[in-house]
């Protein structure tokens, strides 16, 4: 590629970090080497990095409605990102990460609103949905707050402008977990909602695991218990050959530990049950903060792909 060619690629986001600075590209690659040495610190790093550059994304013509209860508990709120004159809009539900301990939907005044932002940017209805957090609300709570939000959002996103029959679940880390979790789980306790069309995990840990080389072993115990006899039954890559909806599993190069190779099992386990593999993306030098904290920035690799998946085979195209 001649250094045309790559500003070009640039300008037009179809390279890996588009739109940073060097020294910022430069950053991310150093950490990303070692992301599981320090996982806090490298996540606050990515977070300054591009927190700004989500913060100049355009915004106009989008009207947000915040926290609205889709449920009894405090932390049962939903954002709604509604584009101008938005009527029977595809509607994409994003459910953040957080080890299943933490995590707000709002990490900071741009993240993780820079999903919904983009998505509204491009025509569809955004959901940024807040959940119900392990110890106090353990398995299968998370996923369950799912179905209390679909519930909620077929019932009443019409209001907002949004199609209740149309709708995209993505789900980052744990929230992949919830997603899955809800759409596939024979323990939840309901069936998912003929209205979601496909499921999206992004870094998502679809596998419950204890390790001691797992840097979040002891929230996963925290949410899923620490039986172990427990943990097969209650890891949605267990269930993927339940999954009935077009599913789209992507993973950054510098994961938190198994993680890819937990989303590489379920798309295995996916493909052996249908005779066919779901869509997969690794993203390139990006870590397990990047691959959605770069959403709505220069870089439009996974946003680009995620809209061509529900549009080719979950009939949502905005």
């Amino acid at each position: 590629m001649t250094d045309d060619d790559a500003a070009r690629a640039d300008f037009q986001g179809t390279s890996t970090f588009a739109g940073l600075p060097q020294t910022a590209r430069d950053t991310l690659d150093a950490i990303g080497a070692v992301w599981n040495d320090d996982i806090n610190r490298h996540r606050r790093i990515v977070m300054d990095i591009y927190g700004p550059l989500a913060a100049r994304a355009p915004k106009a013509g989008i009207t947000v409605a915040k926290n609205i209860a889709y449920g009894a508990d405090p932390r049962q709120v939903l954002d709604i990102y509604r584009p101008a004159a938005a009527r029977l809009r595809p509607v994409v539900v994003f459910v953040h990460g957080g080890a299943f301990v933490r995590g707000l939907k709002d990490m900071n005044e741009e993240i993780y609103a820079n999903v919904l932002w983009y998505f509204a940017r491009h025509g569809f209805v955004g959901i940024n949905l807040e959940y119900r957090l392990a110890p106090a609300a353990a398995y299968p709570a998370g996923a369950q707050d799912v179905a209390a939000a679909v519930a909620w959002i077929e019932a009443h996103i019409g209001e907002h402008g949004g199609d209740p029959t149309r709708i995209l679940l993505i789900g980052h880390s744990a929230g992949g977990t919830h997603v899955a979790g809800y759409m596939l789980d024979p323990d939840i306790g309901s069936p998912p909602a003929s209205s979601v069309m496909g499921m999206v995990l992004i870094s998502g840990r679809l596998r419950a695991d204890l390790r001691p080389e797992n840097p979040n072993a002891q929230n996963v115990a925290a949410y899923f218990g620490a039986d172990p006899s427990l943990l097969e039954r209650r890891s949605p890559v267990t269930h993927a050959a339940r999954c009935r909806c077009p599913v789209f599993i992507a993973i950054a190069e510098h994961e938190n530990r198994f993680l890819d190779v937990y989303g590489a099992e379920f798309h295995f386990r996916l493909a052996e049950a249908r005779g066919r593999a779901a869509r997969f993306l690794q993203l390139p030098r990006h870590n397990h903060t990047s691959i959605v904290a770069h959403v709505n920035t220069g870089e439009d690799i996974l946003g680009s792909a995620i809209r061509a998946f529900a549009a080719a085979e979950c009939a949502i195209g905005s």
